[in-house]
């Protein structure tokens, strides 16, 4: 299948370290010698910051955080709608090394690019304080002041990583902190090339920094006393072990993690829309790893064995392959540690007694050297299985029954996780009703978009904290002053 496509270029750039006006070759953590996903062929080696590069790249940013403060919003959209243009104008080679970085199907345009930052330059203006108390007993006049943390350390995770930082870098930005942000050693490529076009685009040396690196950049970026708050990307393991070394300072943490969403399906739902998309959702974009794909396909009991042949059907039509063919439908997952935690998940529900409806083995032939699992469907599956509760983060999709609508909502707030869900009726009063006491912060009704710019996306409980996205994306990254002045001669009203 690979040598069957035209000429393309599957290398990965050089890599470098970017702090402030510098761009380093090499770093004090070493090297990772990096894998692709499609051809299990290193491909190149990271380098990668350690604890020196951490401390170098906060104190630049800290540096910068003075002036860009102080810079006016109008120069600040600026640089952010000139950044926006060239991500923009960028599309094509983001596509080519996202699909070399993670596996997903080349595509010459990613609409995140332009997007987020454009919709966060429009707030770079816009930030107002307000009038508190005006006249009040004993004459004093209140305001509020909204202003940045400072150092903003973003840590972002390796399945979509140039999406991530679009979500990420512009609030911050527009709100006038400066960031260091460590990109996913598996995943640099994309990261590289934003961090090219932000010096192309003007942005003052140290106003953004963005090194590469493992764990000891991560562990370094988070315990950095001159860093002011945390946005993280990832998984709960590592969110938890963030939260307990943040904790010993009170630092502020803005966390994205894992999700198990629920895809609720009832009888009047519109089939064949509703099973086209939890079929390419889950177990075909970038092979399933989406915190908010839609995992777990609840389906009524009147329509059930119609939806588990339904999407028997449009799964056994997916076509596993190079990620840069046209043709394919699911591509590699990251790696091969992914391959045996989703191939453990696999036999630990053939285990469970779930029914396996397609797929349930890791792909051979031509691609038995990269990273390939078949699209994979279980039906009948127990909603306290491991595979109903646990995040598998590849091609699986469960299948799960239903009665009645009370019975849909507490199987759909059974798990740990409570990122997004999904709801498919033509009744508009119970998708309202249903999407109320459904226990997630994003809902999606009827096929509506979950992720936008100006929509605030993140979860509750193991799916995190905060919010990206919105008005609610800025103000994660302001904090807000109160002040009081006294205008008359009263008495002291203070503590």
């Amino acid at each position: 299948m690979f040598d069957t496509l035209p000429e393309i270029d599957r290398s990965g750039p050089k890599v470098h370290l970017h702090i402030g006006d510098r761009s380093l070759d090499t770093g004090s953590a070493g090297v990772h010698r990096r894998v692709n996903p499609s051809t299990g062929e290193v491909d190149g080696e990271i380098p990668l910051a350690g604890a020196t590069e951490i401390d170098e790249a906060v104190r630049a940013a800290h540096a910068a955080y003075p002036a860009w403060r102080r810079t006016p919003g109008p120069e600040r959209r600026r640089l952010l709608l000139k950044l926006a243009d060239l991500l923009e104008a960028n599309g094509p080679e983001f596509g080519r090394r996202t699909t070399i970085d993670m596996g997903m199907n080349y595509v010459p345009h990613l609409g995140m690019l332009g997007e987020w930052p454009r919709y966060y330059a429009g707030w770079a203006d816009k930030i107002v304080s307000d009038v508190t108390g005006l006249g009040a007993s004993g004459g004093e006049f209140s305001y509020t002041i909204a202003e940045p943390y400072g150092v903003i350390g973003v840590i972002i995770t390796w399945n979509g990583p140039v999406g991530s930082m679009c979500m990420k870098l512009p609030p911050a930005l527009a709100a006038g902190n400066t960031v260091v942000v460590k990109p996913p050693e598996l995943a640099p490529y994309g990261p590289e090339l934003f961090a090219e076009l932000v010096k192309e685009a003007g942005f003052p040396p140290g106003v953004i920094n963005i090194v590469p690196g493992g764990r000891e950049a991560g562990e370094a970026l988070v315990t950095h006393p001159l860093v002011q708050k945390i946005s993280f990307t990832g998984g709960p393991a590592t969110a938890k072990a963030i939260l307990r070394s943040t904790a010993e300072t009170m630092k502020p943490t803005l966390l994205e993690l894992g999700g198990k969403s629920a895809n609720l399906i009832f009888e009047d739902a519109d089939l064949d829309s509703a099973c086209t998309h939890a079929a390419v959702m889950s177990v075909g974009f970038l092979a399933g790893q989406g915190c908010a794909f839609p995992t777990r396909m609840l389906v009524q009991d009147t329509i059930y064995e119609d939806v588990v042949q339904r999407i028997e059907k449009i799964v056994s039509g997916f076509v596993v392959g190079d990620p840069f063919d046209p043709r394919t439908t699911t591509g590699p997952v990251v790696n091969q540690a992914a391959v045996d935690r989703i191939l453990g998940f696999i036999e630990g529900a053939k285990r469970d007694g779930a029914r396996l409806v397609i797929g349930g083995k890791r792909a051979g032939g031509e691609l038995a050297q990269g990273c390939f699992i078949e699209p994979t469907v279980f039906a009948d599956v127990d909603p306290d299985s491991e595979l109903a509760q646990g995040e598998v983060f590849g091609p699986v999709l469960s299948i799960i029954k239903f009665s009645t609508e009370d019975e849909a909502i507490e199987i759909a707030n059974g798990t740990p996780y409570a990122l997004a869900a999904y709801i498919r009726t033509s009744d508009v009063t119970r998708a309202h009703r249903v999407a109320e006491q459904l226990v997630a912060g994003t809902i999606s009704i009827n096929g509506a978009s979950n992720l936008a710019a100006d929509k605030p996306f993140g979860g509750f409980n193991l799916s995190g904290t905060g919010k990206e996205g919105g008005k609610a994306g800025l103000d994660e990254f302001l904090r807000i002053k109160s002040v009081g002045v006294g205008m008359g001669t009263g008495a002291f009203g203070g503590y």
